[in-house]
């Protein structure tokens, strides 16, 4: 098969890693992918976010199946253009990733399906969002509606932290996707993300991580898009999973399906639990990045076969074959990321470093230039091992991290450490 997967980050370079290693795989090319997808497979320039443009270039390239990987080209209805015009896709409708590009269709699904979440308003002016704040007291959590890249979520300590966020994005900080506010009450426990394949009716979890979001050591500092993760996170235990697919998965499903629009593709529920019990904190309608780059450590090559099973609706016939392994990544960011940070530091060292089943660098924010590669993101490098155990997979990833030569970088030294202490 000839397969198109759309992105760019450390997300895309672990799935195309993975593809690469089924058969099935006769052409990849990655469109726009970074110096480390270009590696393994072709890269390609062209607006990821524009249907037609996706189409045009699937026919010149004689492409099977296109996997979708982040969140703005599914949200752009990217995924309805290509089936429109015959290609077999990974990744949900535009009405479906609603999901994820707004916070308040979500709680009113959540709301439909009886499926536990937190308690919330949604405001649309600031004096009625200040209003609920002081109300409700904090902590309390304040969210831009819309998609903010990872970056739209304030966890506010104080009624002042609360209201000063509140004016944050109604006065712009977040574009678009603050012109709405969904405001949650804060929930307490400890936090996982739990993946599952859906084919409109089927659904079939593939694996589940734990992310590190805020920026330094033992979770302190701003958030992040995600400073590491490992898989699988003992706190999601087999009867907690079951729990939350009894009571949040498969009900969103069946209220998706009620709606007219079945979800098809990748569902990312990240879960708060505290004293067994799961409740929702939000969906995501693509693979987590960096959750993605542990689940494809650990599936290998099937997680090609998973996706196509879930584009073709048949996830009834499929089953995931885990071992009883372990897997972390280390994001290596530039420093002053999540604010501002420098662009174009070189990298060295990585030639060094193994490449295979238990070791790889995936690359998220590098270029090629003059046959160096450089830093052009704040997150750069998810630098992930296997293991047979937790402190193996972070030993193995930390050796590696250690042979990384880039002193503009930095990295969390504690990926794990719930899961190891």
């Amino acid at each position: 098969m000839n397969i198109l997967i759309l992105g760019s980050g450390g997300r895309e370079h672990s799935l195309a890693w993975a593809v690469m290693q089924n058969p099935k795989c006769d052409k990849l090319i990655v469109a726009p992918g970074n110096a480390g997808i270009a590696a393994i497979a072709e890269c390609a320039a062209f607006d990821i976010n524009d249907g037609g443009t996706v189409s045009r270039f699937c026919e010149a390239q004689a492409i099977d199946f296109v996997i979708i990987g982040p969140e703005a080209p599914l949200a752009a209805g990217v995924a309805d253009r290509l089936r429109a015009d015959g290609y077999l896709v990974f990744g949900p409708s535009k009405a479906a990733a609603e999901l994820e590009a707004s916070k308040a269709f979500t709680k009113a699904v959540c709301d439909a399906a009886n499926a536990p979440t937190a308690a919330y308003g949604h405001f649309t002016d600031a004096a009625a969002a200040k209003a609920y704040v002081q109300a409700n007291g904090a902590p309390i959590v304040v969210k831009a509606d819309g998609l903010a890249a990872g970056k739209g979520v304030i966890i506010a300590q104080t009624v002042a932290e609360a209201e000063a966020a509140i004016d944050d994005m109604f006065d712009g900080s977040f574009g678009a996707a603050g012109a709405e506010v969904v405001i949650e009450e804060f929930m307490d426990g400890e936090e996982a993300s739990f993946f599952i394949l859906c084919d409109g009716e089927t659904v079939l979890p593939i694996g589940t991580a734990q992310d590190h979001k805020r920026v330094g050591d033992g979770d302190t500092g701003p958030n992040t898009g995600g400073m590491g993760a490992y898989s699988p996170a003992p706190v999601l235990t087999d009867a907690i999973a079951e729990k939350a697919l009894a009571e949040i998965i498969r009900p969103t499903m069946a209220e998706m399906v009620r709606r007219g629009t079945p979800y098809q593709g990748v569902l990312y529920a990240g879960l708060m639990i505290k004293d067994g019990q799961p409740r929702l904190v939000e969906y995501n309608v693509r693979f987590g990045d960096p959750e993605c780059q542990v689940l494809m450590m650990r599936l290998g090559g099937q997680a090609f076969d998973l996706m196509q099973a879930a584009a073709e609706g048949r996830l009834s016939e499929a089953t995931v074959n885990w071992a009883d392994d372990h897997a972390v990544t280390v994001v290596m960011a530039a420093k002053g990321y999540p604010g501002a940070y420098e662009k174009g530091s070189v990298i060295k060292g990585l030639e060094s470093l193994p490449e295979d089943s238990k070791n790889m660098a995936f690359h998220a924010g590098t270029a090629e230039k003059d046959g160096a590669i450089v830093a052009v993101g704040g997150r750069v490098l998810n630098i992930t091992a296997r293991g047979a155990s937790l402190s193996e997979a972070q030993a193995r990833a930390y050796a590696m991290v250690d042979q990384v030569e880039w002193s503009e970088g930095f990295c969390r030294r504690d990926i794990g450490w719930r899961a190891l202490t």
